[in-house]
């Protein structure tokens, strides 16, 4: 299955989480946060840095319940609103 490229706008929107969710963490380690969350800490190093920016919706829900984030909140920090 050939996935198709990703636009300029999801790729920043997977950036904007990737910053919200490394701010939230804040000086917790990305081992704890990860573990608590039930992924990995190279997926959680991935979203973080932008290289995953889809990542899965129930590993966004697991890190962001770990974090103290509601989804409404993630959705209205990373969504581009249109002008």
């Amino acid at each position: 299955m050939v996935r198709t490229p990703l636009t300029p706008e999801e790729r920043e929107r997977g950036e904007r989480l990737g910053r919200l969710l490394r701010e939230a963490r804040g000086g917790r380690s990305m081992t704890e946060v990860a573990a608590q969350a039930g992924v990995s800490a190279e997926t959680l190093r991935k979203i973080e840095t932008g290289r995953a920016p889809t990542p899965a919706f129930f590993t966004v829900a697991a890190l962001a319940g770990v974090l103290g984030l509601s989804m409404d909140e993630l959705v209205a920090r990373c969504v581009l609103v249109a002008a």
